[in-house]
């Protein structure tokens, strides 16, 4: 599945793969914060067999451009994004799909576009706010001020630790510990993950998680009148 490249009106060059039946209904696929597309390693050649399935990388992810501006890390310009792939790939109307903080992406590209959007599927992820309630708590958004300004602050050596840390069998032990159940998850089907996010600038991370976590698609929720299929 080759990828090709999209170009934005503000320049950004988004990595773009397609595969399945030409003629099929549209699926597009949107990612988490920090992912690539691993989360749809066995859904995706199950929706191939019966759809046109899409998939690209959010700028500052993957293959694609990291922006010059960092302002527009945020989920209102990914869900402009995701459009500007879909006129880029002729797709008139499309099944949104979105995985954790992708489910802010679809649903706002939703309610930009609700005529041409099919159907949302919204998978393990909130409508706002995630880190409010994250864990069952909403320690994560009161430590994440102290967390991103420690990161912008001393970005140099965050990258350093950032690129050694990740791809470790510690930070799979971690993620084990503190979020993921191994007995759900095959650990091959989750360092792809920690290899992308060591690859991954960790300052695009932490701008785009301040907004992620600040972010409220509650005002479109009530205007979307199409079929949402939701995955807890």
């Amino acid at each position: 599945m080759p990828a090709t490249s999209v170009r934005t009106p503000d320049g950004v060059q988004l990595s773009v793969r397609e595969a399945g039946l030409a003629s099929g209904p549209v699926v597009l696929l949107c990612d988490g914060i920090g992912c690539d597309g691993y989360i749809w390693r066995y859904l995706r050649p199950w929706l191939e067999k019966r759809c046109r399935v899409i998939h690209f990388h959010y700028r500052g992810h993957g293959q694609s451009d990291i922006p010059g501006d960092r302002d527009t890390l945020t989920i209102g310009q990914f869900a402009r994004d995701v459009w500007h792939v879909a006129d880029a790939m002729a797709v008139r109307e499309a099944m949104l799909f979105g995985h954790s903080m992708g489910v802010q992406v679809v649903l706002e590209a939703a309610a930009l576009h609700p005529e041409r959007t099919r159907a949302v599927l919204a998978l393990c992820g909130a409508f706002e706010r995630p880190l409010d309630t994250f864990g069952g708590t909403d320690l994560g958004a009161k430590l994440l001020p102290v967390l991103t300004g420690a990161m912008f602050r001393w970005e140099g050596r965050v990258r350093e630790v950032w690129q050694r840390a990740m791809p470790t069998e510690f930070a799979y032990w971690l993620a084990t510990a503190t979020e993921i159940n191994p007995r759900m998850i095959r650990r091959d089907d989750f360092l792809p993950y920690l290899a992308h996010m060591a690859r991954m600038d960790p300052v695009v991370f932490a701008t785009l998680l301040h907004d992620v976590a600040n972010h409220s698609a509650r005002a479109a929720l009530g205007r979307l009148g199409l079929p949402v299929l939701v995955v807890a």
